[in-house]
């Protein structure tokens, strides 16, 4: 199957980890674990339900630009409640369009409010050089049977 085809089941069950925060986690709380997970947004979720998502520009914009405090402003106040979702049965392709469509870059996946993890548009650039890499290889290993 190719890696455009793939369900975002299938996308999102090869992340290592859910990176996610309460509402009421501090900005600066929420960006160290954006930090330490390599990602640039995260979920935001209570009682295992998903309430929002909170980005790297959401702290540009909503916090620094507005001279508020990292420390003490929650991300309840700065996060963007009820996202767009994508179901995980869905093709990944349909998180791209998603994304492009309402000009954003991260997509949480989620079923029935419970978030599952988050695609990305990077997630589509790594899916390519798998594909390529893949391409590459078969392309090598016909060149050394016809040899």
């Amino acid at each position: 199957m190719s890696n455009r085809n793939r369900t975002l089941r299938q996308v999102v069950a090869h992340q290592k980890l859910l990176v996610a925060a309460a509402p009421q986690t501090s900005v600066r709380e929420a960006s160290q674990l954006m930090k330490k997970a390599h990602v640039g947004a995260l979920l935001v979720v209570e009682r295992g339900h998903l309430v929002g998502i909170f980005t790297e520009r959401d702290a540009l914009v909503r916090v620094v630009a507005e001279g508020l405090s990292p420390e003490a402003t929650p991300l309840t106040l700065v996060m963007t409640p009820n996202p767009i979702t994508a179901h995980p049965d869905q093709p990944f392709l349909s998180a791209l369009h998603l994304m492009y469509e309402n000009g954003f870059r991260h997509v949480p996946v989620a079923e029935n409010g419970r978030p599952l993890g988050m695609v990305s548009a990077r997630d589509a650039l790594d899916l390519e050089a798998a594909e390529f890499e893949s391409t590459l290889h078969q392309r090598e290993h016909l060149r050394t049977i016809m040899a």
